[in-house]
């Protein structure tokens, strides 16, 4: 057997490799064994993780395959997850840069291909949260990729190609919409070639001569909108690249949607955008496909035909697309400009419900990037992320829902301090909430280095934004940043109703049964909302989140965020200089070490003296009620004067605050099951945005990468310090199940989910604030004068109403890794405010 990949002899070298190779130990036996499957205990990292659409028999529950790309440290081995364990993959537990232990494997050969096979992994373990191999491989790259002998010519084992031989190409590794691969091309194609544009069609020529045979002349376009990319693939279509996408484009008497099939779809579509004037021979014409969005182009003011669409194929006919230089373009050709609608901020309120329009702003607040099941399909997802943009032209920030729009290095790339343009945004209304703003299938985005040579960098509104850019201080927007963390908006509406009519415009109600399911069922990043009817059983104030990171030293967990220099952003492309400011320490905090370790000193031995002096009290007091309430107000004062990391593990006696109904002592020893696997994690909750930590942040918030990098090495980001949360117990309305769920309050207006907030004042009770999502009065960072919140202990001192209180309970669930999975009450109802429509 050989695994050089140039198909030469094995030196020395070779020889002392493979001696030391894991993995060519592991591919000696599949070779030497005559049922092709070893059992073996290989440890390896996770380089690569790519999926397919699968090449099984209909019927099956697995549509997709993956393919794994591992290392021992010096070779490679690309190999085929076996279907049993994509639940692996799916959960997020399976991912590059970590090490797993192969167990059990075996090597699958062709039957229908001669020189064609490969290693299926069958049985593993998943490693820790690291690799600890990875970080001391200097290109992982460079290693030999291992090649059976005799197969050497393969290129499937050696390039960008699924393993199962009858796919060409890979999806992306979370939805069906962005670009992967080596296949999609990117880059400039434009011609400076001499164009002969005397003998061309017009489009409102174009509806006449559809059914006729006449051969449509060329055809000289500008493209005004362009769509993402859709995916139709599926089991039994004969069809190598399953792509379309549809494009608008626009001549001096009208516009017309043209769609791109196919194979040209990861030729051209990278390098079509909108301003592009094409030249197009040799396409087709068909009838247009009414089941699609459009993109609104009133502004545009000139005539849309609707009745046939342009086709462009690869063959039958082969369409001939020329990209014309723009300094090329003449202006006798009377092709239209570029139209946009951008809006303010205080503009939006205004707009009706689905109206369109474009937007730029500065990004305040990234959430998470999270996932949903496309509506009738229960293995299509999209990707989407909330995102606030300020503008100067109100107090409020534009919320925006943006889904991935084919862009995947835009999209990942979205931090705050940066410009931000959304185009052919929807406005999205909705009963007791502000407006916001969500993606249509045309809209694209574009972030700080993307903006140069965009049609939209001349418009008014866009120059205007920049003009009032120059009058802010990094410094001081910095201070109201945010990245991550749990994200729900609208807010659940301040009646429940049951509509029997509609059910998909409702939440569903389900049982506390199904819940359990709804929970297993869960895929990475994946969100569901769900109902509940029951009551709560049980409250208690924790103050650890849950975390699976390591411990980092003090000095990481207490440092402050030090905040670049002040400096004034400029243009859309060029970024003030505190937004090019690398991670090397300033000046400023190497003078900062000395009262960084100060300060650390100081809460330790503080949060020592408090715990000492509350187990002092409980051992004094605890059989009187002045006791009791003396070791409340000791544990409140050690949450509010010395939070706890929220990656601390422990939980001590004082960190605990109670309250039970009277009966669930009983009760909890009469239910079938106590569903215990939700709560509070660390990636819960939001972090302040530095320039410094720009990187680890963006890619906590973002999904799982398909290729490895060394970057994913990086420093983990400063634990979040948070002053604690709610677990709250609720029983089933019939008693026989339970769930635990994190009631996680709104205390502070500089919070990304105090935006839009109705802050009606209420008592503080513990089901007022349940029911509102916060405390009150919110605290203001810019009054410290303002009343304090009150204490977790004088929350729960009013639990009692909540006593055999019937309640419908909101959740929200998301699946954020391997066995976590998020639980979050984000409202109750009582019987008052729920009905059945």
């Amino acid at each position: 057997m050989s695994t050089m990949e140039d198909n030469s002899s094995c030196s020395s070298a070779g020889t002392a490799l493979s001696q030391a190779s894991i993995l060519q130990r592991t591919f000696e036996r599949l070779s030497s064994t005559q049922c092709l499957k070893v059992s073996t205990e290989a440890p390896v990292a996770v380089i690569a993780l790519q999926r397919y659409l699968s090449e099984q028999p209909e019927g099956q529950s697995n549509s997709y395959s993956y393919d794994v790309t591992v290392t021992d440290g010096l070779w490679r081995a690309k190999c085929f997850v076996h279907p049993g364990l994509n639940h692996l993959v799916h959960t997020n537990t399976l991912r590059t840069g970590t090490d797993v232990s192969i167990t059990q494997c075996s090597f699958v050969y062709n039957e229908r291909r001669l020189g064609h096979g490969y290693i299926c992994i069958e049985k593993l373990r998943c490693g820790g949260e690291r690799s600890a191999l990875l970080p001391r491989i200097q290109d992982v790259a460079s290693l030999p990729m291992m090649v059976k002998h005799g197969m050497e010519r393969s290129v499937v084992l050696q390039s960008d190609v699924p393993l199962q031989v009858n796919r060409k190409h890979y999806l992306s590794l979370w939805n069906n919409e962005d670009p992967e691969g080596d296949i999609w091309t990117s880059g400039s194609l434009s011609s400076d070639t001499v164009l002969d544009v005397s003998k061309i069609s017009l489009l409102s020529s174009l509806e006449s001569c559809f059914r006729n045979t006449w051969k449509p002349l060329p055809l000289l376009v500008k493209i005004i909108h362009k769509s993402r990319v859709r995916y139709y693939g599926k089991f039994g279509l004969k069809i190598d690249f399953p792509f379309q996408a549809y494009f608008e484009v626009a001549d001096q008497s009208g516009t017309m949607s043209l769609v791109l099939w196919n194979e040209l779809c990861p030729e051209f579509y990278q390098r079509l955008s909108v301003g592009t004037v094409l030249y197009i021979q040799n396409y087709s014409l068909k009838q247009s496909y009414s089941n699609r969005s459009h993109p609104q182009m009133d502004h545009h003011r000139i005539k849309t035909f609707h009745s046939v669409e342009i086709c462009l194929n690869a063959r039958n006919p082969t369409s001939v697309i020329t990209v014309v230089s723009p300094k090329s373009v003449l202006p006798q050709w009377g092709l239209p400009e570029v139209s946009y609608q951008f809006i303010t901020r205080s503009e939006l309120d205004e707009l009706s419900n689905n109206s369109a329009c474009d937007v730029i702003g500065l990004v305040t607040f990234v959430g998470r990037v999270e996932r949903v099941k496309s509506k009738g399909n229960k293995e299509k997802y999209w990707t989407y992320r909330w995102i606030h943009a300020v503008d100067g032209s109100s107090d409020r920030p534009f919320i925006l829902e943006v889904f991935s729009s084919s862009q995947p290095e835009v999209f990942s790339s979205i931090s705050p301090m940066t410009y931000l343009v959304c185009t052919q945004m929807r406005v999205c209304r909705v009963e007791g909430s502000l407006p916001y703003l969500t993606s249509s299938f045309e809209t694209e985005t574009f972030i700080t280095g993307y903006h140069k040579g965009q049609p939209y960098v001349s418009d008014p509104r866009v120059k205007s934004f920049i003009q009032w850019t120059k009058t802010l201080k990094d410094n001081v927007v910095l201070q109201k940043t945010a990245v991550g963390g749990h994200y729900c908006y609208p807010r659940p509406p301040q009646k429940f109703t049951q509509s029997m009519a509609d059910a998909s415009a409702q939440v569903p109600l389900v049982a506390v049964a199904d819940l359990k399911e709804e929970m297993e069922t869960l895929q990475y990043r994946e969100r569901k909302k769900v109902a509940i009817q029951g009551q709560i059983a049980a409250v208690r104030y924790m103050k650890n989140p849950k975390s699976t990171e390591s411990k980092r030293t003090d000095e990481r967990e207490q440092g402050p965020d030090v905040a670049p220099d002040v400096c004034e952003p400029n243009t859309l492309d060029h970024p003030s200089a505190a937004q090019q400011t690398t991670a090397t320490s300033s000046t400023a905090e190497k003078n900062s070490v000395k009262e960084i370790k100060r300060r650390i000193q100081t809460r330790k031995v503080m949060r020592s003296y408090l715990n000492l002096r509350s187990m002092t009290a409980k051992r004094r007091h605890a059989d009187t009620e002045e006791g009791k309430e003396q070791e409340e107000e000791e544990s409140d004062s050690v949450s509010e004067d010395a939070p706890i990391v929220t990656d601390s593990q422990q939980n001590q006696d004082s960190d605990v605050i109670s309250w039970e109904s009277s009966s669930w002592l009983k009760q909890k020893q009469e239910v079938s099951e106590h569903l215990c696997e939700g709560g509070l994690h660390q990636d819960s909750l939001s972090q302040r945005f530095t320039f410094d930590e720009k990187h680890v942040l963006l890619q906590r918030s973002n999904l799982q990468p398909t290729h490895w990098t060394p970057e994913q090495t990086a420093d983990t980001p400063a634990p979040v310090v948070c002053p604690g949360y709610y677990q709250v117990t609720i029983l089933g309305i019939n008693k026989q199940m339970a769930v635990d769920a994190a009631f996680l309050p709104i205390v502070s207006s500089d919070e990304p989910r105090a935006i839009a907030l109705p802050q009606d004042p209420h008592g503080n009770t513990m089901l007022s604030c349940l029911s509102s999502g916060f405390l009150c009065p919110l605290s203001d960072t810019a009054s410290p004068g303002q009343s304090k919140l009150p204490k977790p202990g004088e929350v729960l001192g009013t639990a009692g109403e909540l006593e055999d209180m019937h309640l419908v309970c909101i959740l929200d669930l998301c699946h954020l890794g391997e066995d976590k999975v998020e639980v979050l009450i984000s409202k109750v109802y009582r019987g008052t405010d729920v009905s059945l429509d």
